[in-house]
Order: C-alpha cells, then structure tokens, then sequence
C-alpha cells in the first residue's frame, strides 16, 4: 500500500483520466482500431483467410479484374530484426489488376516510414518482391534467398524504421495505393519486436492492428508470400480499474470463443514496473468476463501506476498474448468492440467490470473534419487538411509548461506550438508541403496561412497551423493528446498523454466514398464518443477553417 501512496503522491491526476506514454522520439501512440482477441478479419465471402489444413496463411489474391489498375499491397515487414541486426525490410506484391511491363511507368514507390522508387523493371501479380535499408545486411541474413531484393531506401542504411509505428504507403498513379501499418507497441504482437519474427499481413485494412499478426518461421520468409503467422488467443485484456484512494484495483478478461479458458497459470507483465506477475486461479467463460482482484488474483499485489504502461497477458501456447496500453486515470480504460469487428481502445465513459464496456470518453478537443484525398489540383479546395475544434466551454492552453512540451496530432507528425484555442474555437491544419499539385498553377511556392485565409475567407478567429507529415489516402490513425507528464530512464524520455479524440479513418467506410478523391471530406456528426465508427461522420464539401 505505501507503493500506492507514493504513485498518487507523486503524480497529478487529471480530472480527464486518460493517459499514454511514447517516448521522445515517437510520432505515435497506441490508438485506433485493434482486435486484443486476435480475431482476424473476415474476407469478402464471410470466411477468415486461411489454408485447406487450418494452419492460417496470408491472403495473396484479389477478385479485382485483370485488366483494372494495379492494387499493390505489403505482405510482410521486418521493422525490428533479431539479434541487434540493423536490418529492415518490407515486402510488396499486386494483391489485383494487371501486371506491370514498367515499375516506372506506374510510378510505384513507397513513402511515409520510408522513400523509395522502383526502378524501370516489370513485376508481375504473384511475385513477391522485397525492399531493404541494406541489401547485404539483407543477403547475409537470408543467404539462400532467390527473390529480387531493392534497395537501399531514400537515405540508406542509416533511415530505421521507427519500432513505435508508423505507415508505410505503397503507391502508383491512380488509386491502387495501400497505406500499411506498423509497432512495437499494444496490441501487436511482441514477438516482432526484435525477437526474431516478422509481421505478416492477414487480410482486411492493411491500416490496422488486427490485419497483421506474427510470423510463424523465425526471422520470416521474405520473397514468397502466403506464410504462415501465429494464431493469436481468444482470451483478451477488456478493462483495467487503477488503484485510486479508497477503491480496489482490478482487472477484466474477455474470451472471444466458444469454449471456456482456464488461465491458472497465466501471466501478467507490467513492463513498465518491470514486473510479471502470474494468474493464481481462474476461468474465463465462453463469450464471458472473468474479473480478476488486483490485491488476490495473482502470486503478488498487481500495481497500475496513475501514468498508466502496457500490460501483456500470456498464456502457454505461442501466440496466447493479449496487449493493452493503460490510461493513467481515476476511471477505467479498455477496448470497445466496433461494427465493422475490429475494436478500438483508450479511456472509457465508465466503469463495468462483468460487463460490456462503455464507450470511449471524449475530451476537450475533438477532431472535426478531415479532407483525406482531394480529387485533383482543378477543384475547389486541391489540397488536405484537417479541423480541430475545442469543443469546452473555457479556452484551452495547447502547451504544457510542467512538462514543457506542445499538444500533438498523431499521424500527421505535428506538435503545436505554445497557443491558446478559445472556447468553442477551431484551428485549421494545413500540410507545409503537397504531393501530386500544381502551386504554380496558384502563383506560389508553398501552401502558407496567409495564402489559404485569404483565398478560402477563413475568419481571422481560425488559427491555422501547419504539419509536416501528410493523410493517407486509404485510412490511418489520428489522435488528439495533450502531455500530462513524463520520465527520464537511462537517458530515454517518455511522455504520457490525455487522449482527447481519435479516429482511423477509412476509404473503405460504407457511404462515405465520396470523400475519397471525389471532391469531399469527411464531417464529424457525433462527438458523445470518439470518432472511430463510420456512423460517426457524414460527407459534404470541405469547408476549411468553417464548422
């Protein structure tokens, strides 16, 4: 108990309650659309990706017509080799459409986590090839591979991969791109994370945590396609209670399946208390909840610091892991089941252990616009961009003094400098650099404030603010987060953060296509939970710096 006490007298709590922590140089945080059961994604006949024997392969094919446009997609990535390897890779194939007489004519090229452009070479479906930051680090590696190997990426073997995530696009002329996720963090698979596997995609958006999982031969298979991954566990973390003053701390397990789970035995890694502890009795009933006691369920006292961490629950099989990042709070976090059967995680309205969980809570800010893929450089408004509105009633401070660091946007690497939003008030996001339009054609350089106010009429109230990175034109994460604190451990700094908002934003969203590269954008008509469910927005012409 004195352990406690030093945790609540050493940290504020925030009337919020829903903290993260990245480290110094992380663009990313653990939100968004996960699937801790490991339930895989069904494909378009109903039916989990799969091999006549049951062992789970990659989906390695498209019903998308032989004469359309190619549809590329990633097949496998190696963000974190074993051993202290400095090697990275990914691999890339056409899931559909028609071969390729010239990369170069197509103008396939990966961007985002990487650059790099293939060369003038045809490919063709049903070839598997692989891009690495260092080709003989690579060779070495893999000494009996026969595929074609390129590389090195825009800036060679120094340019690593960031293993708390990020999105590698894979793209061509037209709309064949695909914008593949990566991380170490909750809930992928750990065993990817420098312990001698790959990721391997799975089937479903490419974007999120659940379309990827292990793989099931050490250090990969590049070059081949259809490998085999790790079957994940039914059983996963769905609540966690911190210990707050006066109240008991608790944590709550789902099972997915159809058939009881006894995890007697099972053990509960607190990483960033260094500890394991191990599940001294208990089943977990079919399509049911087991509350297991913070203070009895296990071999010793589980300890959830007010700054939160990840937790792992393992079990005896490979692949029985479930992962979550905990919000440091006097409320609860866990994961919510969304309606296309993925799931999305972060701070929860309320408390419901046995239950079915509440939904997210949303903070002061919420995201509530988002202009993904602009049709061309003809239209009204040819650029991206994004709105940010302060939906409390008192101003909002976008900078932390005790902490000394700026509110931030995850996915679109952007941190804010020290302003004040007023109450009610929205703030334009604009990128400081474009693909794919013709500023000429506008009479300037570079997008800028003064340039996009005067052209599109933005009230001088709407603050305008660029960010360096660029929106996915297929989905990806996107989070609102203000700092609450941080640490210094062996010269490495983390931060935690109060998860206001957040979305993954997805062209494939039923109704809403028409904000993909058609013109629209996506306008957010519900802010009572996060923006994670399709029914959460609506499509309408952009209205930049206008709610």
């Amino acid at each position: 108990m004195d352990m406690k006490k030093w945790l609540l007298a050493g940290t504020l709590i925030s009337t919020l309650g829903a903290f993260t922590a990245c480290s110094e140089d992380s663009s990313s945080d653990p939100v968004g659309p996960v699937d801790s059961s490991g339930s895989l994604v069904p494909d378009s006949s109903g039916d989990v990706p799969g091999s006549s024997d049951g062992q789970p392969t990659a989906k390695s094919s498209s019903s998308i017509a032989d004469n359309a446009e190619p549809q590329m997609a990633c097949s496998e990535i190696m963000y974190n080799a074993p051993g202290g390897s400095p090697l990275e890779w990914v691999e890339v194939y056409i899931a559909g459409g028609m071969d390729m007489d010239n990369m170069q004519n197509f103008f396939l090229h990966l961007s985002g986590a990487v650059d790099y452009t293939f060369p003038a070479e045809p490919l063709k479906k049903g070839e598997y090839v692989v891009v690495a930051n260092d080709t003989a680090e690579f060779r070495k590696m893999y000494p009996t591979f026969a595929g074609r190997l390129f590389g090195p990426w825009v800036g060679g073997t120094t340019v690593k991969l960031t293993n708390e995530g990020d999105v590698v696009n894979v793209k061509v002329q037209g709309e064949g791109d695909v914008s593949c996720a990566f991380s170490n963090e909750p809930p992928w698979p750990s065993i990817a994370d420098g312990k001698g596997r790959t990721l391997v995609y799975v089937g479903g958006n490419a974007a999120q945590p659940n379309s990827w999982a292990a793989s099931k031969v050490d250090k990969g298979n590049p070059g081949v396609g259809g490998d085999e991954w790790v079957a994940p566990t039914q059983v996963r973390i769905n609540e966690i209670m911190p210990f707050k003053l006066g109240e008991k701390s608790w944590i709550e397990v789902y099972n997915a399946g159809d058939q009881p789970v006894d995890i007697t035995g099972w053990t509960l890694e607190a990483k960033r208390r260094g500890e394991t502890l191990t599940i001294s009795a208990g089943v977990v009933p079919a399509k049911g909840y087991l509350v297991l006691d913070a203070e009895t369920a296990f071999d010793k006292e589980l300890v959830v610091a007010p700054d939160g961490g990840e937790f792992y629950l393992r079990g005896p099989q490979e692949g029985d892991e479930s992962s979550i990042w905990v919000p440091a709070t006097t409320a609860t976090s866990g994961v919510v089941d969304l309606s296309d059967g993925s799931t999305a995680q972060g701070p929860l309205a309320a408390a419901t252990p046995g239950e079915k969980n509440s939904t997210l809570a949303v903070g002061s800010l919420y995201i509530n616009e988002i202009h993904y893929h602009p049709a061309s450089a003809n239209t009204t408004v040819p650029f991206e961009f994004m709105e940010v509105v302060n939906g409390s009633e008192t101003p909002v401070t976008l900078y932390s003094s005790s902490v000394s660091k700026g509110w931030k946007v995850e996915g679109i690497n952007l941190e804010f400098p020290s302003m004040v939003v007023p109450a009610k008030g929205l703030i334009l996001l604009i990128p400081e650099t474009l693909e794919d339009v013709d500023m000429a054609s506008f009479g300037i350089t570079a997008w800028n404030a003064d340039f996009v106010r005067e052209t599109y009429q933005i009230p001088a109230d709407v603050q305008i603010v660029a960010y360096k990175g660029k929106l996915s034109n297929r989905g990806e994460t996107i989070a609102v987060k203000e700092p609450y604190s941080k640490e210094t451990v062996d010269g490495v700094t983390k931060y935690f953060y109060i998860w206001h908002d957040a979305t993954l934003y997805s062209d494939g969203w039923d109704g809403l296509a028409e904000a993909d590269g058609y013109g629209y954008s996506l306008h957010r008509v519900d802010v009572t939970t996060m923006g994670y469910e399709a029914k959460a927005w609506k499509v309408d012409v952009p209205t930049p710096g206008k709610i």
